[in-house]
């Protein structure tokens, strides 16, 4: 995507967005955002189909009473080998998701191996999210509309749709197009007089994309609460206490030195696994699986808990919160987070889920302690957990706001304290890693320097 400071230079955004031109440009990215929202709907209910096939009715239909414990053990071997093509295919199948999500147009042909990678990756249970791949579909269909559509379209414009084409993908999954504006904005560092050139087709594009999207949803009786976030329920929780805020500070630079553990450990991975990606992709694949089969054979739960991303399964741990022990709710952080370090490192999707998810585990770890109640224990350590990932301070507030905003308005001051303090740690650990890799080493003593 073009900087600010080009396009600025190649003409004023004022006089553009008064132009016919511009006028024109709406009008296709309405356009876009129909195409994109349909085939972001197609992406994520094939991921959802291969999920509830494989993990689900195929054990079943050969010949299983259940799902053998084993079982994931084979699947993300596949997933490894299938990966580890997909990312040989033009575009690496994605951006490495420990990367965060910033990332300029995707090239049309960059799209299948994006598809693919992800399909496989999230679809067979590796601890990633949709939203990387959904923004890469929708900007790299957006481009390859616009270019068949009209030929000497200029950059500014390309630019302009492909940004387009991403706000509606991501739209899908949030459930908003605000949400994925925020997102996008902030990733792509957008601001000043080239904003609203970009806000306002995009907008448009997520707007009249969400409308399809939830169209498509109910002509077909396919719901998408099946992979999209939603609003979860917490207890009540009207204005925060200074308790609130003591456990809130420490506990965020917690959360940010344990991402910024997954993190090294996800580009540690990436390094050795690229020696020879045909063995050690699918190596990494089984490393996940293992790391399922001990959760599960350890607490007697079920391992899907530490596979996939983990956004369908917030109702689900926050309504036992009160019943599953601490043992198993540390086993299920630790084991987790280790697969979303390879999965990081190794696979295609996005980071933001896995993240959000270990954040609330984290929170209901942390209701335990004196003075410190679920709501906002839940909520500081998901805002904490995903700015740390993301290096996005507010789109960070606003996710995890649209996650609690059922448990009244004290969340908002824990959230924002969370997102800051997370937000300086995870800087400075990243300015003290990078001192520390250019410190020259150490003469020993009786030598001279040359």
């Amino acid at each position: 995507m073009m900087s600010e400071a080009d396009a600025t230079q190649a003409v004023d955004p004022g006089t553009l967005i008064r132009s016919r031109e511009y006028r024109r440009l709406l009008v296709v990215a309405a356009i876009i955002g129909v195409v994109v929202s349909v085939a972001s709907w197609l992406f994520l209910e094939l991921i959802h189909w291969i999920q509830e096939w494989v993990y689900n009715e195929l054990p079943n239909g050969l010949g299983y009473e259940s799902r053998p414990t084993w079982w994931p053990a084979p699947v993300l071997l596949v997933a490894g080998i299938v990966t580890a093509y997909a990312v040989r295919l033009p575009g690496g199948g994605g951006h490495v998701p420990y990367k965060g999500l910033a990332g300029g147009a995707t090239p049309p042909n960059a799209v299948p191996g994006v598809v693919l990678a992800g399909l496989v990756s999230i679809g067979l249970g590796l601890v990633l999210g949709p939203e990387a791949p959904l923004i890469a579909l929708g900007s790299g269909l957006a481009v390859f509309a616009v270019k068949r559509a009209k030929n000497g379209v200029t950059d500014q414009a390309v630019s302009v749709i492909a940004a387009s084409g991403a706000f509606a993908a991501l739209a899908t999954i949030f459930g908003s197009p605000i949400v994925g504006a925020v997102i996008l904005i902030e990733a792509a560092g957008l601001g000043g007089a080239l904003l609203p050139l970009i806000l306002l087709p995009g907008l448009m594009s997520a707007g009249i994309g969400s409308l399809v999207f939830i169209g498509v949803g109910s002509w077909t009786g396919l719901n998408s609460s099946d992979y999209s976030l939603a609003p979860f329920s917490l207890p009540n929780y009207p204005s925060p206490t200074i308790a609130d805020f003591a456990w809130t500070v420490p506990l965020s630079v917690v959360a940010a030195l344990a991402a910024f553990a997954v993190v090294q450990l996800a580009r540690a991975s990436a390094q050795v696994v690229a020696k020879n990606p045909w063995v050690l992709t699918p190596a990494a694949g089984l490393v996940v699986a293992l790391l399922a089969i001990t959760f599960e054979k350890s607490t007697g739960q079920t391992g899907d808990v530490v596979l996939f991303s983990g956004q369908d399964a917030f109702s689900s741990l926050l309504s036992r919160s009160g019943s599953i022990p601490l043992w198993t709710l540390f086993l299920l952080i630790v084991l987790k987070g280790l697969a979303w370090s390879v999965s990081l490192g190794n696979f295609r999707g996005g980071p933001t889920f896995p993240a959000l998810f270990i954040g609330a585990a984290g929170g209901l770890m942390a209701a335990q302690l004196p003075g410190y109640s679920e709501t906002p224990a839940v909520a500081a350590l998901m805002a904490a957990s995903t700015v740390s990932i993301l290096r996005l301070p507010l789109s960070s507030v606003v996710i995890t706001l649209l996650l609690t905003s059922r448990s009244g308005a004290g969340v908002a001051p824990i959230i924002i304290v969370a997102v800051v303090v997370a937000y300086i740690t995870i800087e400075t650990l990243d300015v003290v890693r990078t001192r520390l890799r250019r410190s020259p080493p150490a003469v020993p003593p009786g030598t001279t320097k040359r």
